[in-house]
């Protein structure tokens, strides 16, 4: 039973859609029969996961993200990832198949023109930003919004494609095919630099070996002394490739500019028309821009944004508590969006070997901050379910109308969040835009 255990679990991360899904009603099946046992949803969350669409180191798809979440006992879990909606439907549909409360955004990259001459959560490039969307009701979108969803794949593979083929020139004998060598690496061809980094470990080792020639190749081409124990492809080999090669500094980096990326203005139309919330992410506080955070934070509510993200593992040394740099930014970040009502979020990627599955909110650094992270999931999981069902959701035109303020509004959503079981969605289908929060309320209570 183990074996087949197992075996249906990996069968998770396959490229067919059909056999994912046939993995996980199995699955689903050996629960049932006691054969599995999940423990009980707590308040542990993850609302940044990045799935095999965009790059997970463990090459996870949308379902065994979902899985192993409510196998975990996870409270909620998010998927988010770059450029595409690739996973979107799959994850909300995990979700309901194994009872777990889920979230599916996306991130990308804008332009702040406003912030065009100080760098804010992409080190070294003014006005340039990681910027999100999370609680997409569907992948359904509008003409419009379509087009500009196809947008960011395109422009991603076409800068990706670039930079691949100024790599190639310095790393020759070792060159890639991108359709050959980089595509194949995820299952529907949105490739990102980590893929392309990861081809590449891939490739030298096909044409050096395994030998003191591979060695040699990486030492020389990284300006590294690299290790057997680097090699073929080991989180330090492949961040090392990324940042001699693709950052900045580095043959294949070109700056970006004004044009290389929509403002972070167009972006956030695009969330809200797409029915998602658009979200402020944060990096540590080191940088100009984010030293100046409640410019920025005006900023990006001025045209849409309503939440925040926190990558928490990052921002705090274990056992140093406040008393380190990163952990006293993280801690002022949260009293900032507290202070401003702002929902949020937080999670651990998983795009990068060594990412925890989730964050540890046992902790000393994250145990205090466990609560506040729990109440943004519940927000943005209510708010994805109001707004599949109905429309109401907590950006739309229905929230404006019947809430004083962003505190009473937090409030409502947070209560449904915390309130609705998973297979209750439809109770809430088609409700009439005069309805009022409390008797949405006493309809699932």
């Amino acid at each position: 039973m183990i074996d087949n255990i197992e075996k249906l679990e990996q069968q998770l991360d396959s490229f067919n859609s059909a056999d994912r899904k046939g993995a996980l009603l199995k699955l689903k099946k050996l629960v049932e029969a006691g054969e599995i046992c999940f423990l009980e949803p707590g308040k542990e969350t993850n609302l940044h996961f990045h799935t095999f669409y965009s790059y997970n180191y463990k090459n996870y798809s949308p379902s065994k993200i979902a899985w192993l979440a409510r196998k975990a006992g996870l409270g909620l879990a998010g998927i988010v990832d770059f450029d595409v909606f690739d996973g979107l439907e799959e994850f909300l549909e995990a979700g309901k198949i194994l009872g777990l409360k889920v979230s599916a955004g996306m991130e990308s990259r804008v332009f702040v023109p406003e912030f065009e001459k100080k760098a804010i959560n992409s080190p070294g490039e003014p006005g340039i930003a990681y910027h999100m969307g999370i609680g997409f009701p569907d992948a359904v979108f509008g003409d419009k919004t379509d087009t500009f969803k196809e947008k960011l794949r395109d422009v991603a593979q076409k800068r990706n494609l670039e930079l691949m083929l100024r790599v190639n020139k310095y790393l020759s004998p070792v060159e890639l095919d991108y359709e050959k060598d980089v595509i194949p690496l995820t299952p529907s061809g949105n490739a990102t630099e980590r893929h392309i980094c990861l081809a590449y470990s891939r490739k030298a080792r096909a044409v050096f070996g395994e030998d003191d020639k591979l060695i040699s190749y990486w030492s020389e081409k990284l300006g590294e002394e690299i290790s057997a124990a680097d090699l073929p492809e080991s989180k330090n080999i492949l961040n090392l490739i990324r940042q001699k090669t693709m950052k900045q500094g580095g043959v294949g980096y070109v700056m970006p500019d004004a044009g290389s990326f929509p403002n972070m203005a167009d972006m956030n139309s695009f969330v809200l028309a797409a029915g998602g919330i658009p979200t402020l992410a944060w990096l540590d506080g080191s940088s100009d821009g984010e030293q100046d955070l409640e410019e920025l934070l005006k900023i990006a509510m001025s045209s849409g944004v309503a939440a925040v993200n926190i990558v928490p593992d990052r921002n705090y040394t274990p056992g140093l508590g406040d008393n380190d740099l990163k952990c006293k930014e993280l801690y002022k970040i949260v009293d900032l969006t507290k202070k401003l009502n702002l929902p949020l979020i937080a999670g651990t990627e998983m795009n990068s070997p060594g990412q925890k599955f989730v964050d540890d909110y046992k902790s000393t650094e994250l145990s205090p901050l466990q609560d506040e992270f729990l109440k943004g999931s519940y927000i943005v999981y209510a708010h994805s379910v109001l707004q599949k069902q109905c429309g109401l959701g907590y950006t739309g035109q229905w929230a404006e109308d019947n809430f004083q303020t962003i505190e009473e509004k937090n409030n409502f959503f947070e209560e449904i969040g915390k309130t609705i079981k998973v297979g209750q969605e439809k109770l809430l289908k088609n409700l009439s835009r005069n309805i009022k929060p409390e008797q949405i309320l006493a309809i699932i209570c």
